[in-house]
C-alpha cells in the first residue's frame, strides 16, 4: 500500500509542494471503500464496526482497500477516543453496539470528510461542540453549501452537481435513525449512478494538457466562491 492511507493523503500537509486530491479520485476510493464494505457486510455477513479514513488504505493507483475489520477496539475500550468517537453512530455511543446500520453511518462521515476535507476530529469543530455530520448540516441549512466543500475542490469547474450528489447520499447515511440509513450495496449502486454520469460527460472535459484546465481536466472557475446549485435541505 505505496499510497498510505487516507487520512494521510487527505490531511497531511497541504504545503505548495503537495499535489491535492481532484474530485476523480475521491469518487474512485468513494466507490473503491463502498464496495470493500458492501462485500464484508453481504458476503461475509460481518460488521466492521471501525471505519474511518487511516483505515482506508490505498495503492499507487488509488485503488481503496478497507483494513482492520474484526479488530473493532469497542469492546476493549467503552470510552472510544476523540479520534474514534467522530465516526460512531449515536446509537453506538449509547448501546455499545456495532450493527451494518452503523457501519454506514460511518461510512458517511467518511464521504463527509472525503467531501469538506475536514477531520472528523477537527479541533474547530470540537470546540463548536458539534461533530462533522451536524456542522455540514447546519452549514446547508442555512443555504451556503459552497462552504461545505473543500476548497481544493472549489477549484474546478463541472463537478458541483456531483458533490451535491455524494453529498446527499452522505447525509441520509448519517442518518440519526438507523432505519433510514441504505445498506451499503445500496450507497454502491449510487455511488455508481455518479459515477456512470461522469463518464458520460467526460467528452465535455478537457485534457489536463490545456494549461488552462485544472489537474484532473475539470476547468479551474475564475471565482472559487461559485455556490454549487443544491437541493439538499
Amino acid at each position: 500500500m505505496a499510497a498510505g492511507s487516507l487520512s494521510a493523503l487527505l490531511h497531511g500537509s497541504r504545503g505548495s509542494g503537495r499535489t491535492p486530491l481532484d474530485w476523480d479520485t475521491r469518487m474512485k476510493i468513494a466507490l473503491g471503500a463502498a464496495r470493500g464494505l458492501a462485500c464484508l457486510h453481504v458476503s461475509g455477513k460481518l460488521v466492521h464496526g471501525n471505519i474511518k479514513s487511516s483505515n482506508i488504505l490505498l495503492h499507487p493507483t488509488h485503488e481503496a482497500c478497507v483494513s482492520d475489520f474484526g479488530l473493532n477496539p469497542i469492546f476493549a475500550n467503552p470510552v472510544p477516543s476523540n479520534r474514534v468517537a467522530g465516526y460512531r453512530a449515536p446509537e453506538v455511543q449509547e448501546t455499545k453496539k456495532i450493527t451494518f446500520k452503523s457501519d454506514v453511518y460511518s461510512f458517511g462521515v467518511l464521504m463527509l470528510e472525503l467531501l469538506t476535507g475536514k477531520a472528523p476530529n477537527q479541533a474547530s469543530l470540537s470546540e463548536e461542540g458539534i461533530d462533522l455530520p451536524r456542522w455540514v448540516q447546519s452549514v446547508v441549512r442555512e443555504e451556503w453549501t459552497a462552504e461545505v466543500f473543500d476548497a481544493e475542490l472549489m477549484r474546478y469547474h463541472n463537478i458541483e452537481e456531483e458533490m451535491v450528489q455524494l453529498l446527499q447520499i452522505a447525509m441520509t447515511c448519517v442518518s440519526l435513525v438507523p432505519d433510514q440509513r441504505p445498506n451499503m450495496d445500496e450507497v454502491v449502486h449510487m455511488i455508481q449512478d455518479i459515477s456512470r454520469s461522469e463518464t458520460t460527460d467526460d467528452g465535455l472535459r478537457q485534457s489536463s494538457d490545456d494549461p488552462s484546465k485544472g489537474s484532473d481536466g475539470h476547468t479551474p472557475p475564475q471565482d472559487a466562491r461559485t455556490t454549487p446549485r443544491s437541493d439538499t435541505s
